[in-house]
């Protein structure tokens, strides 16, 4: 792996782009949540595809696809980074939390299974806490089959983050923003019940929310115990394939966020609802979705809140 480029903000997040071999790129990341130190809290995100074949109409990363990453692959982006401040390999770190959601579609990659076994003995790390986020693609039954069996072996008692990209409960509006087969709720819902034991964080289901997003709390409400599901709503980051397809973001900078009506009706409904905005200076770094230097290179859109940190070729 050879590092290319990187871009950002060293006490708020950084993108590094590598080259793999044969011009194959991939992007990952290492943040931290201001005011809370990276003694606390660091966070690495990870990319497991080159580029995606889902092609979510929010994100960038789906640009291309040229295949899955190895589990050497995706181990050597974690390794550069913890190596870069604990060559030791001892992480000192209260809430270690490794992502694998930068570029590409976790559960269409086995490897990542092969990571998450590897993991706890490649460093010294109790604060450790992997997190996969997904789509539930249909077909990835395996997958999550053996994902249960990883968390329940080597990740309880609240060692493990499962987050499923819901994103609307209308299905017609849900495959416009997903656009491939995936699981359904009631689906995503059954396997639920089943990940979550004694001591394990709930299972999140996320919603970046935009103007028009179809939300219906009774419709959750029938599927996703409370007592076992949290619900995310973020901001939609500013990505090029977002101004290219016009989408607007009910969660804006400088505007007040209180009293949110999906967020009050949900929690009304005995959900706990997490607002996750994070950082707005990660947008204008282009920390939160992947593929952005290829996505900026190609695109002549305006981008004027997002990716406008320079890159720094090596």
């Amino acid at each position: 792996m050879k590092i290319i480029a990187s871009s950002g903000h060293p006490d708020i997040a950084t993108v590094y782009m590598a080259d793999m071999g044969d011009e194959d790129y991939v992007e990952f990341v290492e943040s931290v949540q201001p005011p809370v130190p990276k003694e606390e809290k660091w966070v690495l995100i990870v990319s497991t595809l080159f580029g995606c074949p889902v092609g979510c109409r929010i994100c960038d990363a789906g640009g291309y696809y040229k295949g899955r990453l190895t589990k050497n692959q995706i181990m050597r982006q974690i390794d550069f980074l913890v190596d870069r401040y604990f060559p030791s390999r001892r992480v000192p770190v209260g809430k270690f939390k490794v992502q694998f959601a930068r570029m590409g579609e976790p559960a269409l990659n086995p490897a990542v299974l092969d990571v998450l076994e590897e993991l706890p003995g490649r460093f010294d790390a109790p604060g450790l806490i992997p997190s996969v986020s997904t789509v539930a693609p249909a077909g990835s039954g395996d997958f999550f089959s053996r994902l249960l069996d990883i968390k329940n072996r080597l990740y309880d008692r609240g060692r493990f983050q499962l987050q499923f990209s819901i994103h609307s409960t209308d299905p017609v509006q849900r495959d416009e923003w997903i656009p491939v087969k995936k699981w359904d709720l009631e689906t995503i819902a059954r396997y639920g019940e089943g990940f979550v034991s004694s001591g394990d964080r709930k299972v999140t289901l996320n919603f970046a929310l935009a103007t028009g997003s179809r939300v219906d709390g009774e419709m959750l409400l029938r599927y996703f115990d409370p007592a076992l599901f949290l619900i995310k709503v973020t901001p939609v980051n500013p990505t090029v394939s977002v101004t290219k397809n016009q989408i607007a973001s009910a969660l804006c900078e400088g505007v007040e966020h209180r009293g949110i009506p999906v967020v009050d009706d949900l929690g009304r409904r005995g959900y706990e609802v997490l607002v996750s905005i994070g950082e707005w200076e990660e947008n204008r770094i282009g920390s939160n979705c992947g593929q952005y230097i290829k996505k900026f290179r190609e695109s002549s859109l305006p981008m004027n809140d997002s990716y406008i940190y320079p890159t720094r070729e090596n």
